[in-house]
């Protein structure tokens, strides 16, 4: 019987947690008891399956093992009989209940929950992290720029504010979409780059999320195909997606933009997303999704690296920042402005943001001070960015350019 590797059970949860997470809550509809069953249950394979092997289906051996601990725990207190009568229900029955609403996917579901506009956007969107993409809370935080202890609490009140407002686990109705767009949005957006680049561990792409960010924003957009930025997140979803064979070389390290083979990218799916950009187009209602995607058109439809019309991303960029102004936004922009005018006001451009403790910030600083031959501050500048980035693949690249640099003054 083949051994099961710490890693493989730790893939298994990262690809499968969401999915048994989504039907516990449908069944017994409390999120504590969800979550707590699902790591029980992991906690039973960790013991089990490095003795009997993994079993033909490790996902659905999960969710099984799940839902029985937590029909026992409900007998347990049997002394609330209505907890009582849901579990003896639950055990007579060989499928589980038919879930409410026109879409039968739990998954769905278990986002438009979160996302009730009864919790705070930020708690929306860490919370459907947490549950939807097995996100540890450390990870979220990093995301967020928060203290891991302020994003604990966040979650703890989150969860208690869907349970004492009895949101209902459902698709909410057409009247009530609107509502929930944006965070629903965001939160697939979320998962979706967490998969392309992995916050922490030795993976540069979690494919799992990738896929699960598309096959859900697919689903948003049969819900909703009259909404421009729900086709604008599926084209800009696409279009990234399509070059992400190209970003890891043979060994795992990281091929940056310029570097890729573009033989590489997905033809198909650049094709479908270019598309629905022209679709977005047409119905003349930007936003910031489609105008990302517009962007990521542009990028695809260079055939080399020297043939990006940079001109046009970076007028794309500037409606970005009219629409929806970020500091993330103003530092791709001055990667843009850096093609076009220099490397000089690309970095006053972002000298002033305030992205202390985003990795990528002092990463970009760090190149634009190289191109300037400012080694020393570039040396500095790469330092930091290894001191906040978690992922090895990422650390690499970083390591890699900082050591190609000449050797600081004072060293």
């Amino acid at each position: 019987m083949p051994a099961v590797e710490a890693s493989q059970l730790e893939r298994i949860f990262r690809e499968e947690s969401g999915r048994a997470v989504a039907t516990l809550v449908r069944l017994f509809g409390d999120i504590d008891i969800a979550e707590e069953m699902v790591q029980e249950a992991f906690v039973v394979a960790s013991e089990r399956w490095p003795e009997t092997g993994l079993p033909p289906n490790p996902g659905g051996w999960i969710t099984t093992t799940a839902r029985n601990r937590a029909i026992d725990r409900l007998r347990r207190e049997g002394s609330r009989h209505d907890r009582h009568a849901q579990a003896a229900r639950l055990q007579q029955s060989a499928e589980p209940v038919e879930p409410e609403g026109d879409v039968k996917d739990d998954r769905l579901r278990l986002i438009f929950t979160c996302c009730h506009p009864a919790l705070a956007p930020s708690a929306q969107i860490a919370l459907t992290l947490r549950l939807l993409g097995g996100l540890e809370t450390p990870y979220i935080a990093r995301a967020f720029l928060v203290p891991e202890q302020t994003m604990a609490k966040r979650l703890v009140r989150a969860k208690q504010k869907i349970r004492d407002a009895k949101i209902p686990y459902r698709v909410p109705r057409d009247a009530e979409l609107p509502s929930r767009l944006r965070s629903v949005l965001t939160v697939i957006y979320l998962v979706f780059n967490e998969g392309y680049t992995a916050s922490e561990g030795d993976e540069l792409v979690r494919a799992d999320l990738c896929a699960e960010a598309i096959r859900l924003a697919r689903l948003v957009a049969e819900l909703m195909p009259d909404e421009p930025e729900v086709l604008g997140l599926l084209a800009l979803l696409l279009l990234t997606e399509s070059r992400r064979a190209a970003r890891t070389a043979a060994d795992g390290t990281i091929v940056l933009l310029p570097d890729q083979d573009r033989a590489r990218w997905d033809r198909e799916l650049i094709a479908e997303g270019q598309a629905i950009v022209r679709r977005c187009l047409r119905r003349n209602q930007p936003g910031p999704y489609q105008i990302q995607a517009a962007i990521n058109a542009v990028h695809s439809d260079a055939a080399t690296a020297a043939d990006t019309d940079w001109g046009q991303i970076l007028r794309l960029y500037d409606q970005l920042l009219a629409i929806a102004p970020s500091p993330i936004v103003a530092l791709n922009r001055a990667v843009a402005l850096a093609e076009l005018e220099g490397p000089e006001p690309a970095l006053i451009a972002i000298d002033s943001l305030d992205l202390d403790r985003y990795h990528l910030f002092h990463s970009t600083r760090a190149a634009l001070l190289a191109r300037l031959r400012r080694f020393d501050e570039a040396h500095t500048a790469y330092d930091r960015a290894l001191a906040l980035a978690n992922n090895a693949a990422e650390r690499a690249l970083l390591e890699k350019k900082r050591n190609s640099l000449p050797t600081p003054s004072g060293r």
